[in-house]
C-alpha cells in the first residue's frame, strides 16, 4: 500500500483526504497538524468569539473520525523538513515519515505589520496583543475581554471586522484602524466602503481610516496605540487581523519553488516534484493565490482525481471568486470586479445611504464580470447564477437589483441550473443536493451532513431548504434525529428515561445493545452517563471507557495535556489552614499558574495526570467540579454580617446551598450566585440559579440567567420569605431541569423553552416527587476525589503522553 503524507491538517488539507477516501483505499495515510485537535471550520472563529456558535458546533472532523478512517493524525507536530531525495518529512517530534505522495497544506499565516512594542524577540507577542487564526486565539481573546475594557482592532477587512464585532459582546469598547482610505477595500469600492462604515459606526464601532499604526505603547500592559501622524489613542487590548499570507517557510527551506506561494501547476504538483502536490492558501497558481473557502473545495477535488487515479485528465484553472456573508452585522455579497476596466465597460450603482444600501454591477458584452451588494442581498441568488454561468440579462439593467419583472429575489430551485454552486464554503452544487435527496435523503439535516451544504457561514441554509423541499417534491421529512437526546440512541429524552427505567438498563453499553442494535456512538457516551447516573444513583454500572477525560480523573484538561484542580470553597468562604495548604501544594508540585476563578476560588493550572491524586490527597479539600456537567459552584457577597447594605445572609444561605447540591449531575453545567441586596455584587440575575436578599427578609430566585457568551439577565421564578423556602424551590427546579432538559442545553436556553409561566405550574403540580428525586440525589453524594487513594482502574492515573511539550501553562510572578 502506497504511503500518502498531508501536512496540514486544516480545512484544504482534511477536504482532500476526504476527497481521497472517496475514490480509493490505495493510501495509507499520515497527517501531520500544528494544532492539537481534528479539523475545524476558521471561517466560523467570529460566531465563536461573539458567541454565536459553540466551540464544538465548528469541527468538521473529530479526532475519532481519523481513527476510523485509518487515518495516522500527528497532531500538535509541525514538520520541520522535507527531505525530496529521500522522500521523508523530518518533524519537530524527531520522527522520520517516508512518503510516496505528499501533499503539502500549510496555509497561511496572520501578517502581523513591523510595529514598535507588539512583541518582544525572547518572549513573544505582548500580553495584550492577539492575532485572530486559531481556535486558541479566539479563546484568549475572550478570556481577555473579559476583564479588559478598550480594544484596538488592526485591519478594516473581513476579519478585523468580525473581531472588531465579537469584542463587542463582551462590553468591550472598540475602535477599528485600517490603513487605506475605505472598509474592505480588497472586495468593495470607495462608496461602497464608505457606506459600510456608517452601518459600523451605527452599532458602536469608532472607525479610523487612513491610519498607520506605529506603535504600541505600553510596557507591562498595554496602554494604546500610536499612529504615523503622532496621535496616540487609549486602549488595554490590541487585536491584529491585517490580512493573511501564505506559509510558505516550509517549501522554502525544503528547497521547492515558491514565489507569492508555492508554485504549482494544473495537477497542484509542486514545480520539478512529480510526487509533491500542495493545495490550499499555500499555493500559487498561473500567478494567483486564494484565501476565499470554495476555490480550496475545487482545488481540492481536482487534485484527489489526479492522486488516485479516478481522471487522470483532471486539471484546475483557477477559480472565479465570489462571496455572500454577513459581516459586523451587514449582510454583504461579492463577485468578480469592484471597478470598471474599459471604456465600454457598463457600470450601474444604486445607491440609498440611510439605509446603509449600496448595489453595482459591472457588464462587459452584455455578461456580468462583477457585483457589489451592501445592505440588501436579495438578487444575490441571480447574480451568481449570471456571474458563473453568463446567464443573459435583462435589458433593463436595473431588474438586475428589483423586481420589475425580472427574476425573483428568492431563488427558485426549478430555475437554477443543475451546476449552479449553493454552498460557497463547501462548494456544494445544486445537483449534487438533489442528487443526495433522490439518493434517500429526505430531511434538511441529513442533506446537510451528508454534503456539507450549509455548514459554513450558514447564509445559504433556507436556500438549502428550498432545494431539498423541491427535490423531495414538497414533500420533506421532518428529521427525527432533531429530538433525540443524544445522537446515536433514536429516542427523545422522555422516552429514553422511560426505556432505561423499564428495561432497567445501568450502563452505557446495556444502553446501546437495548435501544440502538448494540452501535456504540462516542458522541452520545458522556450524555448517557450523565443521564444514568441521574436515574439511577448507586446502582448506576459505571464504565470509565464512556467517560470523557475529565471526567475519568476529575480534573479540567488544558490544551497542553495537564489538568487544572479546582478545590471547593463554598461560598467563596475559605480560612487560613486551607490558604497555607494551597500555598504549600502549589511550591510542591511548583504548579505554573495559581489563578482566582470567577466562581471565588482558587484555580491550580498545569499539574500533571500522575500527580493528581497526591495533590488533592496534600490539600485535603473537596472537589470543587469545575470540570463537569454539573452544579459547579455558589458565588456569594459578604452579606449582612459585614456589609452596611445588605439586608440578607448571603453567605451562610450560599453555603447551604452548594453543601447540599454539591456535585449534582445535570445536563450541563450549573452556576449559581447568591447576593445580599440588589446592588447584587454577587451578580445573581445573571445566573443559571441566583438569589437577591430584598428588603423585609424575603429572597427573589432568578433562573436561566447567563453571562458568559450569551447574556440574559435571569427570570423571576418566584419571591420567598424564607432560606428554606430557597432551598425547596432551587432542588425543585434543579431537578426539573436535570429530568427534562436537552443534553448541554444550558438554562438560558431552557427556561425560555419552557416558559417561566409554565415552569412556575410544573415545580408546584410535581413538588414532592421532585423534592423526593432531588433527596435521593443528595444523599447519593460522593467526593469523586476519594478516588486518588483508591484508583477506579489500575491506568486512572497513569503518565499519559502529553499533546504538547509540557507544560505550557505560563508561571506567572
Amino acid at each position: 500500500m502506497r504511503r500518502l503524507v498531508v501536512i496540514g491538517n486544516g480545512m484544504a488539507g482534511a477536504r482532500t483526504v476526504e476527497e481521497v477516501l472517496k475514490r480509493t483505499d490505495q493510501f495509507s495515510i499520515t497527517m501531520f497538524g500544528e494544532e492539537p485537535y481534528g479539523n475545524y471550520n476558521r471561517i466560523l472563529l467570529s460566531n465563536v468569539l461573539s458567541g454565536a456558535e459553540d466551540e464544538s458546533d465548528i469541527f468538521l472532523n473529530s479526532l475519532a473520525w481519523y481513527e476510523e478512517n485509518g487515518i495516522d493524525l500527528r497532531a500538535a507536530t509541525r514538520v520541520e523538513r522535507i527531505d525530496r531525495h529521500a522522500k521523508t518529512v523530518l518533524a519537530s517530534d524527531g520522527s522520520v515519515t517516508h512518503y510516496d505522495k505528499l501533499i503539502i497544506a500549510t496555509g497561511s499565516t496572520p501578517f502581523v505589520p513591523p510595529i514598535e512594542g507588539m512583541r518582544n524577540p525572547k518572549r513573544g507577542f505582548h500580553q495584550g496583543v492577539f492575532t485572530f487564526r486559531t481556535i486558541d486565539d479566539t479563546r484568549a481573546m475572550i478570556r481577555y475581554a473579559r476583564d479588559h475594557e478598550r480594544a484596538v482592532v488592526i485591519g478594516g477587512g473581513l476579519l478585523g471586522l468580525e473581531a472588531a464585532r465579537g469584542l463587542q459582546q463582551y462590553g468591550v469598547d472598540v475602535t477599528l484602524v485600517h490603513a487605506m482610505g475605505h472598509l474592505m477595500n480588497t472586495q468593495l469600492d470607495v462608496q461602497a466602503g464608505g457606506i459600510l462604515r456608517g452601518s459600523v459606526e451605527k452599532i458602536g464601532i469608532t472607525v479610523e481610516l487612513d491610519a498607520m499604526t506605529t506603535a504600541v505603547v505600553g510596557t507591562e500592559k498595554v496602554e494604546g496605540v500610536r499612529f504615523a501622524d503622532g496621535r496616540t489613542i487609549p486602549c488595554d487590548m490590541v487585536v491584529v487581523a491585517a490580512g493573511i499570507r501564505p506559509n510558505t517557510a516550509l517549501a522554502e527551506v525544503s528547497g521547492l519553488r515558491v514565489e507569492r506561494a508555492i508554485v504549482v501547476d494544473d495537477q497542484l504538483r509542486v514545480l520539478d516534484e512529480p510526487d509533491i502536490y500542495a493545495v490550499g492558501e499555500c499555493v500559487q497558481h498561473r500567478g494567483a493565490t486564494y484565501g476565499l473557502v470554495a476555490p480550496l473545495w475545487e482545488q481540492a477535488t481536482v487534485l484527489a482525481d489526479h492522486l488516485t487515479g479516478a481522471n487522470p485528465d483532471a486539471a484546475y484553472h483557477g477559480s472565479r471568486t465570489a462571496t455572500k456573508l454577513k459581516v459586523a452585522g451587514v449582510d454583504v455579497a461579492a463577485m468578480g470586479v469592484t471597478a470598471p476596466e474599459r471604456e465600454d465597460d457598463e457600470f450601474v450603482v444604486f445607491v440609498e445611504p440611510k439605509r446603509g444600501v449600496y448595489k453595482s454591477v459591472i457588464i462587459r458584452d452584455d455578461r456580468l464580470i462583477g457585483a457589489t451588494l451592501l445592505g440588501d442581498v436579495n438578487k444575490v441568488g441571480f447574480l451568481m447564477q449570471a456571474f458563473d454561468r453568463g446567464l443573459p440579462l435583462p435589458e433593463e439593467r436595473a431588474k438586475l437589483f428589483f423586481d420589475l419583472g425580472g427574476p425573483a429575489a428568492e431563488e427558485s430551485p426549478e430555475e437554477m441550473d443543475d451546476e449552479a454552486q449553493v454552498c460557497n464554503c463547501n462548494g456544494v452544487s445544486k445537483g449534487t443536493i438533489c442528487a443526495t435527496v433522490h439518493g434517500g435523503v429526505k430531511t434538511v439535516t441529513g442533506v446537510m451532513d451528508a454534503t456539507r451544504a450549509g455548514k459554513g457561514c450558514g447564509s445559504c441554509k433556507g436556500l438549502v431548504q428550498r432545494i431539498v423541499d423541491w427535490a423531495a417534491g414538497g414533500a420533506a421529512e421532518v428529521d427525527p434525529s432533531a429530538n433525540w437526546y443524544v445522537p446515536g440512541v433514536p429516542l427523545d429524552k422522555p422516552a429514553l428515561m422511560a426505556a432505561i427505567r423499564e428495561q432497567g438498563l445501568r450502563s452505557v453499553s446495556a444502553v446501546f445493545d437495548a435501544l440502538a442494535g448494540g452501535k456504540q456512538d462516542a458522541k452520545s457516551k458522556m450524555g448517557l452517563v450523565s443521564l444514568l447516573r441521574m436515574i439511577w444513583g448507586e446502582e448506576y454500572e459505571d464504565e470509565r471507557g464512556a467517560r470523557f477525560i475529565n471526567d475519568r480523573v476529575h480534573a479540567n484538561i488544558q490544551r497542553d495535556g495537564t489538568f487544572s484542580v479546582v478545590p471547593q470553597m463554598k461560598g467563596g468562604v475559605t480560612t487560613p489552614d486551607q490558604l497555607r495548604r494551597i500555598a504549600d501544594v502549589a511550591d510542591k508540585y511548583r504548579v505554573p499558574m495559581v489563578k482566582l476563578t470567577g466562581g471565588q476560588r482558587i484555580d491550580l493550572l498545569g499539574i500533571r495526570k500522575e500527580d493528581l491524586p497526591k495533590v488533592w490527597a496534600d490539600l485535603d479539600m473537596p472537589s470543587g467540579y469545575a470540570y463537569g456537567k454539573s452544579m459547579r459552584t455558589v458565588k456569594t457577597c459578604v452579606g449582612s454580617d459585614f456589609c452596611r447594605f445588605g439586608v440578607g445572609d448571603s453567605t451562610a444561605l450560599g453555603v447551604a446551598i452548594e453543601s447540599r447540591f454539591q456535585g449534582l449531575e445535570s445536563p450541563g453545567k450549573l452556576k449559581l450566585a447568591v447576593t445580599g441586596c440588589p446592588r447584587n455584587c454577587a451578580e445573581a440575575y445573571v445566573k443559571d440559579l441566583g438569589v437577591v436578599a430584598i428588603d423585609g427578609g424575603k429572597w427573589e430566585i432568578y433562573v436561566g440567567g447567563a453571562a458568559g457568551a450569551h447574556v440574559r439577565k435571569g427570570d423571576l421564578l418566584a419571591t420567598v420569605d424564607t432560606p428554606d423556602e430557597v432551598m425547596t424551590l432551587a432542588g425543585r427546579f434543579i431537578q426539573y431541569y436535570r429530568e427534562n432538559a436537552n443534553w448541554l442545553e444550558r438554562t438560558y436556553a431552557f427556561v425560555p423553552r419552557i416558559g417561566i409561566e409554565r415552569l412556575r405550574e410544573l415545580l408546584d403540580e410535581d413538588g414532592d416527587g421532585l423534592d423526593r428525586r432531588m433527596e435521593e440525589a443528595v444523599a447519593a453524594y460522593k467526593d469523586p476525589w476519594k478516588e486518588g487513594a483508591e484508583p477506579a482502574t489500575p491506568g486512572q492515573f497513569r503518565t499519559s503522553l502529553p499533546l504538547v511539550p509540557l507544560p505550557l501553562v505560563p508561571v506567572r510572578s
